[in-house]
């Protein structure tokens, strides 16, 4: 299975793998890259003459990703899951972070069911062009959790710089 590919994920209630994979929500209308320019009349033509590639909205990549966080840290994915959408200092951050909450589940004498895990509130701040920092809140069954991520757009995805849950 290839690293950010989706792997099947069982739950207690289910009798059939679901599959998660961080995709865009349809319906949602892209957005073009930054430094394009527009003309009147014109769909949006980057500098060289080319079509820009849609850039895929920050919201739904803050609401996949603080989703797929709070799940690394629960031990319901893999961290290497989602390591396309993160920096190598991210994904060392939430290996260290995952192995500590491993440890505490084991010494602790909580349910070893896969957790039941929601997204909340999503908010989202642009302090430039390409930069976008996000508040998710993500529900589970006992609590909720915020999860602030930086996202910076990288060859025309957003990826996460810096990822903090509280």
């Amino acid at each position: 299975m290839a690293a950010g590919e989706a792997r099947p994920v069982t739950d207690d209630e289910q009798d059939e793998p679901v599959r998660r994979a961080l995709v865009p929500v349809a319906g949602v209308t892209p957005r073009t890259a930054p430094g394009t320019v527009s003309a009147p009349g014109s769909a949006g033509v980057t500098g060289d003459g080319a079509a820009p590639a849609p850039v895929p909205d920050a919201a739904d990549t803050a609401r996949a990703l603080g989703l797929c966080v709070v799940e690394v840290l629960t031990g319901g994915r893999e961290v290497d899951s989602i390591a396309r959408w993160i920096t190598e200092d991210v994904q060392r951050h939430l290996l260290h972070r995952a192995a500590v909450a491993a440890r505490a589940r084991s010494v602790g004498r909580g349910s070893r069911a896969r957790p039941l895990v929601q997204v909340g509130s999503v908010r989202i701040c642009e302090p430039a062009p390409g930069v976008a920092e996000a508040a998710v809140v993500v529900h589970t069954r006992s609590h909720a959790r915020a999860v602030a991520l930086r996202l910076e757009l990288r060859q025309g995805r957003w990826r996460a710089t810096a990822v903090g849950v509280l």
